[in-house]
């Protein structure tokens, strides 16, 4: 059985604020990758990575919260009380 694809239509400004940040997440990501083709010290490139890291947990918390004020509270208003056991599955995943 094929599973569902859900989606989600985003406003202008926070599809530009999500882009934004995973493009600059992208650019760290490449920065990374120079650094162990140039054979950068070890703790340099640890230290990019800590903050790629930073820069992925405050896209994950932006994302979430509106995940929550947006789709949980329509799927609850609209009497889908299982967006609740989704949106504990997925802070569970999300705190491993």
């Amino acid at each position: 059985m094929a599973e569902t694809v859900k989606h989600k239509h985003r406003e202008t400004n926070e599809y530009a604020d999500l882009i934004n940040r995973l493009s600059r997440i992208e650019g760290q990501v490449r920065g990374v990758k120079k650094m162990v083709e140039e054979e950068r010290y070890c703790v340099d490139i640890l230290n990019q990575v800590s903050a790629i890291q930073s820069a992925l947990n405050s896209f994950n918390k932006v994302l979430l919260t509106s995940h929550i004020k947006s789709c949980v509270v329509q799927d609850i208003k609209a009497g889908e009380d299982s967006a609740v056991d989704e949106l504990c599955a997925t802070l569970q995943k999300l705190m491993k």
